[in-house]
């Protein structure tokens, strides 16, 4: 069964889900035997930094999307009990992306706002105040956008003055009222209705939710992240990020790895 998930009562404080069930294949040949999320970053697996952020900032429950090598991504963190956490898995036997992967988890959200990451993201970001700005602001989602030279060549997102979205990747809304270019950082907040038209079982992107979202006037905005962003998409970014690890650029769960 992929989907032994029990939707849990909320403890006062959002959900949050892990993306990890790609296939890394820019990492190749060190995804071969295992999987992108467990690579080490200055000796912690890189979703280890991700759980320990989460915990920094509150949150109890993590659903974690499994494919590619699933079963270690399992057996490494089990129950998330040694970080204070309590961590459920969704079993993917066939890919499903971002839209179909969070389809798939929907019923562990029980109806409320979701946080998610990318399992091969590493940042310093405080989650507490973007779920503030989330709430306040009343959104349907929220996505941390990064300002970046290359905004282009990453999927550029355009943002007006009222850190609306207007348009990603060239859709959206048709006015040209002036905007912002951006990147998205691979770390957003959704409310569960967004899911409602995307197909379970089919491999999908979150993005066409939230392009229908903006065309339909719904409030979709832009959150900047000013500290540190990695994307652990190939080899050079990968040493580069441990670089950094090594030089105290970002240092967030060397400090508070379990005993």
């Amino acid at each position: 069964n992929p989907l032994p998930l029990t939707p849990y009562p909320s403890q006062g404080f959002m959900k949050a889900m892990i993306l990890a069930a790609g296939l890394g294949t820019r990492l190749r040949p060190l995804t071969n035997a295992i999987p992108k999320p467990l690579l080490p970053i200055a000796g912690t697996p890189l979703i280890v930094w991700n759980l320990l952020l989460l915990k920094r900032h509150g949150f109890h429950d993590v659903v974690i999307n499994l494919h590619h090598l699933g079963p270690m991504i399992e057996q490494a963190l089990g129950n998330g009990s040694r970080y204070g956490l309590r961590i459920i898995y969704s079993r993917e036997p066939t890919i499903l992306g971002t839209g179909g992967g969070l389809k798939q988890a929907e019923p562990y959200f029980s109806g409320e706002p979701v946080l998610v990451l990318n399992g091969d993201t590493l940042v310093d970001l405080d989650l507490g105040a973007l779920y503030e700005f989330h709430r306040q602001r009343n959104a349907m989602a929220t996505l941390v956008l990064r300002k970046d030279p290359e905004a282009a060549g990453w999927g550029l997102v355009e943002m007006d003055s009222d850190n609306r979205i207007v348009r990603i990747t060239g859709r959206g809304r048709t006015d040209q009222a002036p905007t912002q270019p951006r990147m998205f950082a691979g770390i957003h907040v959704l409310r569960p209705r967004l899911l409602r038209d995307v197909p379970k079982g089919v491999a999908s992107s979150i993005i066409d939710p939230y392009v229908a979202a903006i065309e339909r006037g719904e409030t979709v905005l832009g959150y900047d992240c000013e500290g540190y962003w990695s994307d652990i998409g190939t080899p050079e970014r990968y040493a580069q990020a441990e670089q950094d690890a090594s030089a105290g650029l970002i240092t967030l769960a060397t400090r508070q790895l379990p005993a």
